[in-house]
């Protein structure tokens, strides 16, 4: 499993809001600039989060995003998988099901590696990078 750029995108922006959750709101054109990155790209990304309820948006002059709650209720795996769709280490695990999979020697290893992120990144939240 390796995590794309859109999942490393997704985590420092919620990171970044987080730590600026004082403030009424924060740009994109904030986070832009404080972590070098694109701004259409992050609109992509942003959108994602905002549609996915992880995020509040402001519109307007002074619009921008917030945390919808406290950074100890995100897990990492929510915003991963809002970022990523599946972090299954493999297809088969990924569609649920795999018709090898009774003659599979491999197929329990791969199930339990994908239990073992899963729960890696329920336990971790935003909080704790922050």
């Amino acid at each position: 499993m390796m995590i794309s750029t859109k999942g490393r995108y997704a985590l420092m922006i919620m990171t970044y809001i987080a730590e600026h959750q004082d403030e009424s709101v924060v740009s994109l054109k904030d986070i832009a600039e404080h972590k070098n990155m694109g701004i259409k790209y992050l609109e992509i990304i942003v959108s994602s989060l905002n549609k996915a309820g992880l995020l509040e948006s402001t519109r307007g002059k002074n619009g921008g995003y917030k945390l919808n709650r406290d950074p100890k209720n995100y897990t990492l795996l929510e915003i991963l998988k809002v970022a990523e769709g599946s972090l299954a280490p493999v297809s088969c695990v990924k569609e649920g099901f795999c018709d090898n999979a009774p003659n599979c020697k491999t197929n329990k290893m791969w199930c339990e590696l994908d239990e073992l992120i899963s729960d890696f990144l329920t336990n971790k939240t935003l909080e704790d990078i922050v």
